[in-house]
């Protein structure tokens, strides 16, 4: 499910966009009333789409979509007499007054496009430098003469304590040999 977050200066506005959201089934992970707390909250999580006005009280939407992580999509809600020029490039728009079905449509769009970008991640992990392969290499090499393991064995515990830790493979590996070395 694609977590959502609601930002709009005045919370009672926030508040409807939220009860619609949740209506249509959608997990709202937060209403803000500012830009900084809508940054705030994205960097809490892994990804997925802000609703957001035109304008808040520290800074405007491109402001805050240029702070935002690239794993969240905006959807921009506000009067079209405020956009003088084209949206810029990752941000949908959507006109006041809202029409609640576009919202939902819209809001199905975008869920399903994050969808399909998460996929592409997980189907096409991104390769390693050279680097970091010789870390998790050495570390590899490190487990199997101490530990009699084999280079499949010594793996998957990278990856286990990886996993364990929150870490990602290479710190893992590096956290092994400086522990080992």
């Amino acid at each position: 499910m694609t977590e959502v977050i609601v930002a709009f200066p005045k919370m009672e506005d926030a508040k409807v966009i939220k009860n619609i959201l949740v209506k249509n089934g959608y997990s709202v992970m937060g209403t803000v009333v500012s830009g900084a707390s809508a940054i705030s909250l994205a960097d809490s999580l892994n990804g997925g789409i802000l609703v957001s006005s035109y304008q808040f009280p520290d800074m405007v939407y491109s402001e805050l979509r240029a702070d935002l992580s690239d794993r969240f999509e905006m959807l921009l809600v506000c009067n079209p007499v405020r956009m003088t020029s084209r949206v810029e490039e990752g941000i949908v728009f959507l006109p006041l007054p809202l029409k609640v079905h576009d919202f939902v449509d819209t809001i199905d769009m975008m869920s399903a496009r994050l969808l399909r970008e998460r996929r592409k991640r997980r189907i096409n992990p991104k390769m390693r430098s050279e680097s970091d392969r010789l870390v998790i290499d050495k570390a590899k090499s490190l487990l199997m003469n101490r530990n009699t393991m084999s280079e499949e064995e010594a793996h998957k515990y990278l990856q286990k304590c990886s996993m364990e830790n929150g870490s990602n493979l290479v710190e893992t590996a590096q956290m092994v040999i400086s522990l080992n070395g």
